[in-house]
């Protein structure tokens, strides 16, 4: 075994002990539809590759062993020093998407492009007013070093033919007091996961052209590099250790071998790493690994996962992804599937066996609305996953046999019919803060089992 491996080995062991503290994003296919029809429009071109991929979810963990390995042993949920259960309804604040960062929440809403919040108590600390309009459905989604990213309106002022279009801003902002560092005009209305992410010393962000990824520094905003692909290629991009990737492929009706770049992410200096059959989906990355969803739509046919490490490992395995999906995602050691009848399966990264089929334990939206169910989100140390509904279910299932463990009920916000954002579960440390609309509440599930 070389040095690299046992260095990748290492790794795998480090991220496996600390799985309970990986958090699945919000859904990203929600974050493809903005904020007016002119937008929509501007971006469906833009969005399509995303609004592909963006049904298999964006957070994922990978066995680091074989499934002969016993489970961790799992312990009941402990309140981090200082927290005390709590309830926030501030309108304007939270409706869009929310980001735990630490001891500190971040949200936005109609009102306020960010908004700090104690995750301890739910107490708000300092807010950054929407320029014009805070409609839409994007939010805080980065954070390090004292820093939160997130996106605003480019301007506030009609067009000529007095339209309303603000475009859209990259926004760097101090942690510690809402101060705006900097901003960066993007290229197009997309506030999607792949418009911007944080790599080693840069943010890289899709600006200024739609067909370029540039790093920017974090503090100043001022461009690194840039790196542009050719015309007619379209290219999904994800970051694995800080280093950032290109999955790049024919921009045409029929397949294409799809082309995996590596980028250095000091220089932009582009590597093609390999070439994977037919066209993927470049679903994210987790334990050191880039993770790619093949791209068949045909009905009854197994989906195709495969993985590679930093050195270059590849494994693929087929899934029986079956029926109409609500929710597809990688969490912990488990690939979770939910239909839109309410069914949770969980597969075996490792093998592509299905483990377990049991009913989520939540109240499923109807299919057709804009609304869906939050990402589930893991945690290992309570031996449990979690799945929470746009009606105020939040269910705990055994991650072993599937089996409910814990159920509970928040009554939802008061505003009819909800056509914006899906509702977001997160945790801080052991506790899991829900966001539906513009109520917040934070709580300590009673789990370990």
């Amino acid at each position: 075994m070389t040095t690299e491996h046992v260095e990748e080995k290492v790794r795998e062991t480090l991220h496996a002990v600390a799985l309970d503290r990986v958090r699945a994003p919000g859904d990203l296919a929600e974050k493809v539809v903005r904020r007016h029809t002119r937008r929509r429009l501007t971006q469906a071109a833009g969005a399509v590759a995303a609004v592909t991929a963006i049904t298999a979810g964006a957070v994922f963990g990978l066995d680091a062993g074989t499934t002969t390995e016993q489970p961790p042993p799992t312990r009941p949920a402990a309140s981090p020093q200082g927290w005390q259960p709590w309830r926030n309804a501030t309108p304007g604040a939270t409706e869009r998407h929310c980001l735990v960062d630490g001891s500190a929440l971040y949200c936005s809403g109609t009102k306020y492009d960010v908004a700090k919040f104690d995750a301890n108590t739910g107490k708000r600390l300092w807010t950054v007013k929407v320029n014009r309009e805070g409609d839409g459905i994007s939010g805080p989604f980065a954070a390090r070093d004292g820093v939160i990213y997130t996106y605003r309106n480019h301007t506030a002022h009609n067009t000529p033919d007095g339209d309303y279009a603000g475009g859209t801003d990259l926004m760097a902002v101090d942690a510690d007091n809402g101060t705006t560092l900097w901003k960066a005009e993007m290229p197009q209305d997309d506030r999607t996961d792949q418009a911007a992410m944080l790599i080693d010393g840069a943010v890289l962000a899709n600006t200024p052209t739609l067909r370029t990824m540039s790093a920017l520094d974090p503090l100043t905003g001022k461009e690194k590099w840039r790196h542009t692909w050719d015309k007619g290629t379209v290219c999904q991009r994800a970051v694995l250790s800080g280093t950032p990737h290109l999955l790049c492929t024919r921009d045409t009706e029929k397949p294409h071998d799809s082309e995996l770049l590596r980028l250095d992410p000091e220089t932009g200096i582009t590597e093609k790493t390999t070439t994977v059959p037919g066209r993927q989906q470049l679903l994210g990355t987790s334990r050191n690994r880039l993770v790619l969803l093949e791209d068949n739509s045909t009905p009854g046919q197994n989906r195709r996962v495969t993985t590679f490490t930093k050195t270059g490992e590849r494994t693929t395995h087929p899934y029986p992804l079956e029926g109409r999906l609500a929710k597809l995602d990688l969490v912990g050691d488990h690939l979770i599937a939910v239909t839109w009848k309410g069914t949770a399966t969980a597969y075996s990264p490792t093998t592509g066996k299905t483990l377990w089929t049991s009913p989520a334990g939540i109240k499923m939206p109807p299919s057709d609305t804009m609304t869906g169910i939050a990402s589930p989100v893991v945690s290992a140390a309570q031996g449990t996953v979690y799945f929470y509904g746009p009606n105020g279910d939040l269910s705990g299932l055994d991650l072993r046999t599937g089996k409910q463990v814990w159920h509970t009920h928040i009554d939802p916000p008061e505003t009819g019919p909800h056509y914006g954002p899906s509702p977001q579960l997160l945790r801080y440390e052991d506790t899991l803060i829900t966001r539906n609309g513009s109520k917040i509440v934070s709580l300590l599930p009673p789990t370990g089992h």
